[in-house]
């Protein structure tokens, strides 16, 4: 697998921007608890993005070319302009305050890469679900998914243009059939703040469901 530059030049918090930041791989002094978190959503919903927006580290893409093939099984209703899938995994890695070292495992968000679901989740504490509030039928699978393995998890919409702006809280929990506690959020995955304020959603409600258990 080979790694690709990022397509931001933001630097999250905690980094200093300067040139070579982003290429750094060893742990800050003040790494305490290191977790594992899957960023997770359907087929093109931002989760190469979100990954490359917050990493420390120069993010780890496994993405390959959209193919004729891959256009008879792959659903491009609603990102008809995506030419790139994952067809393993995204990684990158966000150092928090209070000495938290999130790792960040994207999975791929077609049906066909089901396989890889378990190996890829193995370890995990919880999940940033992403979805995009113009196809919410399509995160349907994938928060399935979650839920099937037992991931604690929130659910991050991501703030595409054109997306509806009619919805109301309530309209979109009841829409995805959620549980009242779980925690909802909207983000711009392309923001590093942004996103890292609905991985900081995530953190909260695991702290909270079982500080013990989550430490």
């Amino acid at each position: 697998m080979a790694s690709a530059p990022s397509s931001t030049t933001s630097a999250p918090s905690g980094t200093t921007g300067a040139p070579g930041e982003r290429d750094r791989v060893h742990l800050p002094d003040t790494a305490r608890d290191l977790v594992k978190i899957l960023v997770a959503g359907p087929f093109g919903v931002g989760k190469t993005t979100l990954i490359g927006s917050v990493s420390e580290i120069r993010p780890l893409h496994t993405e390959e070319h959209l193919s004729e093939a891959s256009a008879e099984v792959d659903d491009l209703a609603g990102v008809r302009d995506k030419t790139t899938t994952t067809v393993a995994i995204d990684f990158g890695r966000v150092s928090l305050p209070g000495g938290v070292v999130l790792y960040l495992f994207g999975t791929p968000g077609q049906e066909r890469f089901r396989a890889l679901w378990d190996d890829i989740a193995y370890g995990a504490l919880g999940a940033l679900v992403l979805v995009d509030s113009r196809r919410i039928d399509a995160s349907f699978d994938v928060l399935g998914l979650v839920e099937e393995s037992g991931l604690p998890y929130a659910v991050a919409f991501n703030e595409f243009p054109d997306a509806p702006r009619h919805h109301g809280v309530e309209q979109l929990r009841r829409a995805l059939d959620l549980e009242t506690d779980t925690p909802m959020v909207t983000c711009d995955a392309r923001d590093p703040n942004s996103s890292i304020d609905a991985l900081l959603a995530l953190v909260d409600h695991l702290l909270t469901r079982d500080p013990a258990e989550a430490r």
